[in-house]
């Protein structure tokens, strides 16, 4: 079977409908369709049921699913064993989102090369929908994330719990969104908890979709806005940014994602070393 026919089939079910899949990768949407519909004739059966509300798997497509993973990531893992770094025993491929490698997986990194130089490490940024896809395609050893999804073979684990706290640059500020507050999408579950907290609030005039982007304008230019304490630690010890300790926190998990089978000597090490730094994270900035 054509890896690319298993490959478009679980990007489809990761972006929930044909469109999504498309822009995903780089196609059209009516070559996502041929390819769907040659991988459902070559299996002899219907994988998707398709509605206006999107695609959901029929009962031979949730079957599937679980061997279109591991069909994919055997094909991806030949090419990953296939393609170390001369010099190297093996390849070890790590993605998260931009704000976790800061202050944690770039920490992560030192400790990794240390333990094992003879193992090339990559290190990719991504949001879920990416790393998700990276991760059951076998492209991705390990991820980490904030709202990852579960996915046959995947095993999601929590490595910290971030403290989101409200911060500006103005001491007297009021303990709530203001005409310059920037608001940092943390995700559905953040934005819940935002809504029931502050329901008074009208909305941002600035939105970023990555905390950095969100803080180093609040630097630069003032005002206010929720990041987790790491990030800010060093901002407010130096009296940049001031802590507004009347506003609420909130809890922000923050998950590694990894394949079930892994590679125990591998994998196993790597994450044995993101979880001790994970803890003293937390223990460091609670």
């Amino acid at each position: 079977m054509d890896t690319e026919l298993a490959r478009t089939f679980l990007t489809v079910v990761a972006a929930g409908n044909f469109v999504g899949a498309a822009e995903r990768l780089h196609v059209t949407q009516s070559t996502v369709s041929a390819r769907i519909h040659a991988l459902e004739n070559h299996l002899g059966c219907t994988l998707f049921v398709r509605n206006k509300g999107g695609t959901t798997l029929t009962p031979a497509g949730r079957q599937f699913e679980r061997h279109a993973s591991t069909l994919v990531r055997t094909v991806q893992q030949a090419r990953h064993d296939v393609g170390v770094p001369r010099g190297f025993r093996a390849s070890l491929t790590v993605g998260g989102r931009f704000g976790l490698w800061e202050q944690l997986l770039l920490n992560w990194l030192p400790h990794m090369r240390a333990a094992a130089p003879d193992v090339s490490i990559r290190a990719e940024i991504g949001f879920e929908p990416d790393l998700m896809l990276g991760l059951v395609e076998g492209r991705i050893d390990i991820g980490v994330m904030y709202t990852p999804q579960s996915r046959p073979g995947l095993k999601v684990e929590q490595l910290l719990e971030e403290r989101l706290i409200l911060v500006s640059t103005d001491p007297e500020a009021a303990p709530e969104p203001g005409p310059d507050y920037v608001y940092i999408d943390w995700g559905p579950e953040f934005y819940a908890r935002h809504s029931a907290s502050f329901p008074n609030f009208i909305g941002p005039a600035l939105t970023a979709n990555i905390g950095w982007l969100g803080l180093q304008h609040v630097l630069a230019r003032g005002g206010a806005g929720y990041f987790p304490a790491r990030l800010v630690n060093d901002h407010l010890e130096a009296g940049r940014l001031t802590h507004l300790e009347a506003a609420p926190v909130f809890a922000l998990p923050a998950y590694v994602v990894y394949p079930v089978d892994l590679n125990e000597e591998l994998t196993g090490a790597a994450l044995g070393a993101m979880r001790k730094l994970a803890a003293h994270t937390e223990g460091a900035f609670y």
